[in-house]
């Protein structure tokens, strides 16, 4: 995956002077500007209650997402993710926002959150149209952040 963030730090972590995001980090985590392996994916989705994805479907979303933004445990596991949809410029869609249960109640989710929504502002023009869905267990966490309903809009899917 390529992360299109043009602030996005070399290396895939986040020190150096590109490095985003105001949240801070508990002892023994490190935040990163890179995707999960498939098969790490794959399995966050499911521990945390995300619908399933198959490796074949997790492809897509490894390699075409605008941004990533995982955290990771010292001995290198992962322990929370999300991703940025979007082209660049305006419209930006937050995704697969999830933290592993061993690992919740630290701040992880919203250092995700932060860090995404912070280089989202710094790349984008003034006014980015930032969403997302909200499941009921995330949206403490989303309005807490600012996120309001989007009335009268709606969201909606078309079920396959």
């Amino acid at each position: 995956m390529t992360d299109r963030d043009p602030d996005s730090p070399a290396a895939g972590t986040d020190d150096g002077p590109g490095a985003a995001g105001p949240a801070s980090l508990p002892d023994g985590y490190r935040l990163e500007h890179a995707a999960p392996r498939n098969e790490e994916y794959v399995r966050l989705r499911d521990i945390a209650g995300l619908s399933p994805r198959t490796p074949e479907q997790a492809v897509g979303a490894l390699e075409n997402s605008w941004a990533w933004t995982t955290i990771r445990t010292a001995d290198g596991g992962l322990a929370a993710m999300g991703r940025t949809l979007g082209d660049g410029t305006w419209y930006f869609h937050l995704a697969d926002i999830a933290t592993d249960p061993d690992h919740q109640r630290r701040g992880l989710g919203r250092a995700v959150m932060e860090n995404l929504i912070d280089r989202i502002e710094r790349a984008a023009p003034p006014h980015p149209y930032i969403t997302l869905l909200a499941d009921p267990p995330g949206q403490h966490l989303y309005r807490s952040l600012g996120f309001i309903d989007s009335e009268p809009s709606l969201g909606m899917r078309l079920p396959r």
